[in-house]
């Protein structure tokens, strides 16, 4: 698995003209190919009158689907250089639709290739990107008088407490990156005095 991924901050649209064609990105987090694909869905119910709907995305945090599509801009010239784009910048779980109504004025191969791109790099910065980082799922398991202690102590030394359930005794889920994992069962054991139980399960991506 990767370490970390970067995809978008959140949903949105920024606009850009050239030579008096609009260009409206579409940009939005998309955790399964078929979020992606019914984002797309939804533009194009959108902007059915626009000329163009081209798409891009990029779905796995090793980038294991990719798809684009140049909606009947000559081959090339759209779905490409946008899904380029979005490789270059390191997006992942992320898909981008750009919407193009024609001006009037033809760009030529060479023209579409910057404006498709550049309408994606442009809505990234515009929208903003955040990094996820690879984690370690935990389960720490405390009796009722420590619990308040121990959250309290998570919190301040910046873990992630994921869930906390009240039961016979209390089971705090957090996230942990690997390289933590001992120096936390470590501390774990002096901050309870041995009594927390302790338990790794899998692997997720959290902010970083």
């Amino acid at each position: 698995m990767q370490d970390e991924y970067r995809t978008v901050a959140r949903e949105g649209v920024h606009e850009t003209e050239i030579n008096r064609s609009r260009f409206l990105c579409a940009l939005a987090p998309a955790a399964t190919e078929q979020e992606a694909q019914d984002f797309v869905a939804r533009v194009r119910k959108d902007h059915a009158d626009a000329t163009h709907n081209c798409y891009a995305y990029v779905i796995g945090a090793d980038a294991a689907v990719q798809k684009a599509s140049d909606d009947g801009e000559p081959g090339g010239t759209a779905g490409v250089p946008m899904l380029q784009m979005l490789m270059r910048r390191d997006m992942r779980y992320v898909v981008a639709v750009v919407t193009r109504y024609y001006g009037g004025v033809k760009l030529g191969a060479g023209g579409l290739i910057r404006a498709y791109g550049g309408a994606v790099g442009e809505a990234l910065d515009t929208l903003g990107t955040i990094t996820r980082r690879r984690f370690r799922l935990a389960t720490v398991t405390v009796d009722h008088q420590r619990a308040g202690k121990v959250q309290n102590d998570l919190r301040a030394t910046g873990r992630e407490v994921r869930d906390v359930h009240y039961g016979d005794a209390v089971t705090i889920e957090i996230g942990l990156p690997d390289a933590d994992v001992e120096a936390f069962r470590a501390w774990l054991a002096d901050a309870t005095a041995g009594t927390a139980g302790f338990e790794l399960g899998g692997e997720a991506y959290g902010d970083a």
